[in-house]
């Protein structure tokens, strides 16, 4: 999408962005759209068996509900990604085992990635989700062992961060790059745009 698109539309609304993933801060600045920050401290545990792109919705609501109370009067953008390895979500990784064990999961396969999304403004909450799908190439455990020791992994879902150095893991997407970020801004606009008419 254009960027900057919405830097008048919305230049008389305050906007809350209820994340504290500097990837959405980013993706969001990219959009034109003036927002400070409110971190939401929603819960995000989710029943066993809950299906992944659902989990996203959930949590994502989850965390725009729990920052409205906070912030009367400003449309709140919240979201939640979740990577999906044949209906498995696969989190942020505890520690360093757990990371290498999930990308040794990963490799040499393709997963999806669901980013949900919710925006509310004045009383109205709109949500959904978007999903792209990721292959990820063959990897060595040199490969594996070596991207760990980088960091990068551990504060991403997955155990990899497709912006950063992880991006040399894929092999091939299909889909939008941003929902594999974390803000899929195609998404993101409508719901604003549908939100606020």
């Amino acid at each position: 999408m254009n960027e900057n698109v919405f830097s008048t539309e919305f230049a008389d609304i305050p906007v809350v962005l209820a994340s504290a993933s500097p990837r959405r801060r980013e993706l969001l600045s990219r959009m034109g759209i003036s927002f400070s920050v409110l971190v939401s401290e929603a819960d995000e545990t989710l029943p066993a068996g809950t299906p992944p792109a659902e989990g996203a919705l959930v949590v994502a609501e989850r965390k725009a509900r729990a920052v409205l109370p906070l912030c009367e009067g400003a449309l709140v953008i919240a979201a939640d990604t979740t990577v999906d390895l044949d209906g498995t979500p696969l989190g942020k990784p505890r520690d360093t085992a757990e990371a290498a064990a999930m990308l040794r999961a990963l490799s040499g396969r393709t997963h999806r990635v669901h980013t949900g999304v919710c925006v509310a403004y004045r009383g109205r909450l709109l949500s959904a989700v978007d999903t792209t799908a990721v292959s990820v190439r063959a990897l060595s455990d040199a490969e594996i062992t070596a991207y760990v020791a980088t960091g990068e992994p551990m504060d991403k879902a997955g155990a990899y961060g497709i912006q950063g150095l992880g991006g040399a893991l894929v092999a091939a997407t299909d889909g939008e790059m941003d929902t594999v970020v974390g803000l899929p801004c195609r998404l993101l606009s409508r719901l604003l745009c549908e939100v606020t008419s």
